[in-house]
């Protein structure tokens, strides 16, 4: 069991520098080589944290195909050295892959109002919100 929790860290932290220096190419103008790494360290740590066997099953999913194709298509791009619009085919993927975790993010974004200290942030910035 201590082989799993070993794995997913390495996973989370593998994803976590493939976000980093996804952000990072992007604020270096689209740096092709960052985004390029980001990518895969991205996708790596992805299937770090939850196998190769569910990542493949995730991704290669009848209804996710289109959505897949963008996102892999995107990555393919960047590494061809077009990273805006590899990133802008990605982007797109990345939404339509996981707009079904989204609600749960935002579930889980509103369940952090329970910490103390961020609990009058929270308040505030819901008074000064339109949506409810």
């Amino acid at each position: 069991p201590h082989h799993w929790a070993l794995l997913t860290e390495i996973g989370v932290g593998t994803a976590g520098f493939g976000i980093f220096f996804i952000f990072l190419g992007i604020l270096l103008h689209f740096d092709s080589v960052l985004v390029a790494f980001g990518n895969l360290l991205f996708l790596s740590g992805l299937s770090f944290i939850i196998g190769l066997r569910r990542t493949f099953g995730f991704f290669f999913q009848r209804q996710k195909f289109k959505a897949t194709s963008f996102f892999l298509g995107g990555v393919i791009v960047v590494l061809l050295r077009w990273p805006l619009l590899g990133m802008i085919l990605e982007t797109y993927g990345f939404i339509n892959l996981f707009k079904g975790f989204f609600p749960v993010a935002f579930g889980f974004l509103g369940s952090v109002t329970n910490i103390p200290l961020l609990s009058p942030l929270f308040r505030r910035l819901q008074g000064t919100s339109s949506m409810v």
